[in-house]
């Protein structure tokens, strides 16, 4: 557990209040931060945290109240905020690169420096590459160096492991003891009860852009927290509990979708995956194991060397545009760089996908947009003021139901969810598994994918395992379990160890 931290506040806001288009993000908030602690906040998305951050940082200017500031803060952000096109090395340094004695940027001692940064948080790659060429958790790893690197007193983490791989959470929580350890006082942004738990000393509840709880965690039971963060009684959430999955949905035996031989070397090589109505089978595996390219190679966002798509035993060229005509529609990984359109409403970022349909002679019906915009808000209980509020102004949880509607409206067989409650908080968890549920019970066909194993577990009837781009096994009915799938992903691993072991005794009998 943390040490003990020093007196008097780091950060101090009282009675803060900021309104967007007529919303209330923040109402009277009080909020300290201790020098020395790590401070859990949490809510449910919409509930204020991000635009408190903001304030925190100076991005926003609060409409009312005071914010005292007594150090340096970094923030890592939920979604990675560096430069994709310039390598890896340059966004570690960007603003503070290393010069050589004519002023120019020591481009060898700066790579050489990342590498060996990197190298402490578990990352490998060639630091001269791209940043956007690395997987969502790598970039995720990087900016999170970048900013513990900024000599800041105050690091504020946003939902830092949304897309972390289970070892690289691991890293990371390391990582957050050591700077405690240094002195370094942190406010950390997540919906994952355990990582709270495990490391942080004091909690703010936030709801509906008001404070409602603040004080030592340890005093907090965990469904207490829940109940503070959700508005609900302990009782009425021992009660209904979440929705649980798995139920058998899927009387069709026959596949609406078939994906045979799928082959884009070297990211996924001779890939099978199949679906049949109203079931939803999970993508299983490590970072890098083939997850999201498959789900792309199916969609027709993926070239491919070899392999075949299906909808109902016919084939599907590959291509995005037919993919959608025959009724596969994907919810991406990355919000942000591959799903809102930050600039639009959020009633033009529902109906984006479904436009062709809504025109008769080239005129698109408005009154049509607003049937359907109206279903999905209220359906998928997306907080918005109205339906022409910019959709950048909205929480990431909404954000993301925004791009669960836009996919809907479209009326799809088939669905792929990658990563679909990422960076989501309990509640909107919640209700995202139930309407997959609810949508699997109507017929749709899901595929699931999801860093976290125990939501791959209870969501779906059928898990395809990868590694290396290669289906490594698939499990279903009693073998849906934990230690199941980690032997899936483990055998290269037990593989290459027993092969040494054989090697290192035939060496040896050989020797003698």
């Amino acid at each position: 557990m943390p040490t003990e931290t020093s007196a008097g506040p780091v950060i101090e806001v009282a009675g803060v209040t900021k309104t967007f288009a007529g919303v209330r993000a923040l109402d009277d908030v009080d909020f300290a931060l201790k020098r020395g602690e790590i401070h859990a906040l949490v809510g449910e998305n919409g509930a204020g945290k991000s635009t408190l951050i903001k304030v925190l940082t100076g991005i926003h200017t609060p409409d009312g109240g005071r914010v005292t500031r007594n150090g340096q803060i970094s923030t890592i952000y939920q979604e990675v905020n560096l430069v994709p096109l310039m390598s890896v090395a340059a966004n570690l340094f960007l603003g503070r690169e290393p010069r050589t004695r004519f002023g120019l940027i020591d481009r060898t001692r700066r790579d050489a420096d990342a590498a060996e940064l990197l190298r402490g948080y578990g990352i490998t790659a060639d630091v001269t590459s791209p940043l956007g060429t690395l997987a969502v958790g790598e970039q995720q790893m990087v900016a999170l160096a970048r900013a513990v690197e900024a000599d800041a007193d105050v690091v504020i983490m946003d939902e830092p492991t949304s897309s972390l791989e289970p070892r690289e959470v691991e890293t990371l929580l390391e990582v957050v003891r050591k700077l405690h350890q240094e002195g370094i006082t942190i406010i950390y942004v997540s919906h994952r009860m355990d990582e709270l738990y495990r490391i942080c000393d004091t909690v703010t509840v936030l709801r509906d852009g008001r404070n409602v709880h603040s004080g030592p965690l340890e005093e907090l039971p965990r469904i207490e927290l829940v109940s503070l963060m959700l508005g609900r009684s302990v009782g009425e959430i021992e009660k209904h509990g979440t929705t649980a999955f798995g139920e058998d949905h899927h009387a069709d035996t026959r596949p609406v979708l078939e994906a045979r031989g799928l082959t884009s070397t070297p990211r996924i090589n001779g890939v099978d995956v199949s679906i049949r109505p109203g079931e939803v089978v999970g993508l299983a595996g490590l970072l890098g194991s083939g997850r999201t390219e498959t789900a792309k190679a199916i969609i027709g966002a993926l070239p491919l060397d070899h392999g075949t798509v299906f909808v109902a035993g016919k084939p599907v060229p590959r291509n995005v545009k037919a993919a959608t005509r025959a009724g596969i529609s994907m919810l991406a990984e990355d919000r942000k760089t591959e799903g809102i359109i930050p600039n639009l409403s959020v009633r033009e970022n529902i109906v984006l996908a479904a436009l062709p349909r809504l025109s008769r002679f080239g005129v698109i019906s408005r009154s049509k947009q607003d049937r359907i915009v109206d279903t999905f808000v209220k359906r998928l209980r997306i907080k918005v003021s109205s339906p022409e509020q910019k959709v950048a102004e909205l929480s990431g949880g909404n954000q993301q139901k925004v791009l669960l509607a836009r996919w809907l409206c479209t009326e799809p067989r088939i669905l792929l969810l990658d990563e679909p409650t990422r960076g989501i908080d309990v509640g909107a968890k919640a209700e995202v598994q139930a309407l997959i549920d609810e949508l699997a019970r109507e017929g749709l066909a899901v595929l699931l994918i999801s860093s976290e194993l125990d939501e791959l577990l209870d969501g779906a009837d059928r898990l395809v395992v990868l590694r290396d781009g290669e289906v490594a096994g698939e499990l279903e009915g009693a073998q849906l379990t934990r230690e199941h799938v980690l032997k899936a992903i483990a055998a290269e691993v037990m593989d290459d160890a027993a092969s040494h072991q054989n090697r290192h005794q035939n060496s040896h009998q050989n020797s003698r």
